[in-house]
């Protein structure tokens, strides 16, 4: 999902006018003490705990990751010490011939970037409507249950993947208010997104290099088949990297 660069509190997605009493009680007025609370033992008190009504954990790293994005992009806009503009002072007018000064030409630094340094992965574009069905798709999986096998808790033999109830007398089957919920299709997310990765992109699955011909690196993301070797999984990312295309399942 792409980001948008914020300067305040209130400008971040899925914040609500109700969070800031609460954000204000625990000392947080701006953007740079809201992103210290959630990468340290904060955390756990506003996503664990659910202080902030609606926020669970994958809204609060959507937030971490605009904050970092808006930390970089203001201080990008910093002036460096020692490059100020200084008025040039006026010359002196001359009879004679003015020499005109030499200019200088300064090259600019040549980035150089370390072998194993972080480099960011690119973000899908998305039209507004797809990123409201995702923020939709997002606090509908916040609520939704964990579907358990009928009488997980009685019989440790059974485990708690899910099984559909069966028995003729079963008052999970019947929907009893007493029983656990159960897989049921009003606990689905929007069907236009569904299949979506969590990053926003559409997840193509490749098994060779020609595969990555039709993928568009704006809106979809591969994923390699989980058949294909380390030495071929390593030629897809290397012309995966080439393309500008996402790879969800990345070697090591």
């Amino acid at each position: 999902m792409s980001k948008k660069a914020v300067k305040e509190i209130a400008d971040l997605p899925y914040y609500k006018p109700e969070h800031s009493d609460v954000l204000k009680e625990m000392d947080i007025t701006t953007l740079s003490q809201l992103f210290e609370a959630l990468t340290d033992e904060r955390y756990d008190d506003i996503v664990g705990k659910h202080l902030l009504k609606g926020i669970g954990q994958k809204h609060a790293e959507h937030w971490i990751e605009v904050i970092e994005d808006s930390m970089a992009e203001a201080k990008a806009e910093e002036p460096v010490p020692g490059t100020a503009l200084v008025p040039a002072e006026p010359k002196a007018k001359k009879v004679a011939r003015v020499e005109e000064p030499e200019t200088e030409i300064v090259e600019a630094p040549v980035e150089i970037k370390e072998e194993g340094a972080y480099q960011a992965e690119p973000k899908a574009q998305l039209d507004a409507k797809t990123k409201d069905l995702l923020a939709k798709r997002a606090e509908i999986d916040d609520r939704r249950p964990a579907f358990r096998r009928q009488e997980w808790f009685r019989f440790s033999r059974l485990g708690e993947k899910w099984r559909k109830p069966r028995g003729i007398h079963s008052k999970m089957r019947r929907h009893y208010g007493y029983r656990p919920p159960i897989v049921s299709i009003g606990y689905r997310g929007p069907a236009e997104v569904r299949g979506y990765h969590s990053s926003g992109f559409k997840e193509v699955m490749v098994h060779n290099v020609d595969q990555l011909t039709g993928v568009d690196p704006r809106t979809e993301a591969v994923r390699i088949g989980g058949t294909v070797g380390r030495k071929k999984k390593l030629i897809i990312e290397a012309k995966a990297d080439e393309l500008g295309i996402r790879v969800l399942n990345r070697t090591g």
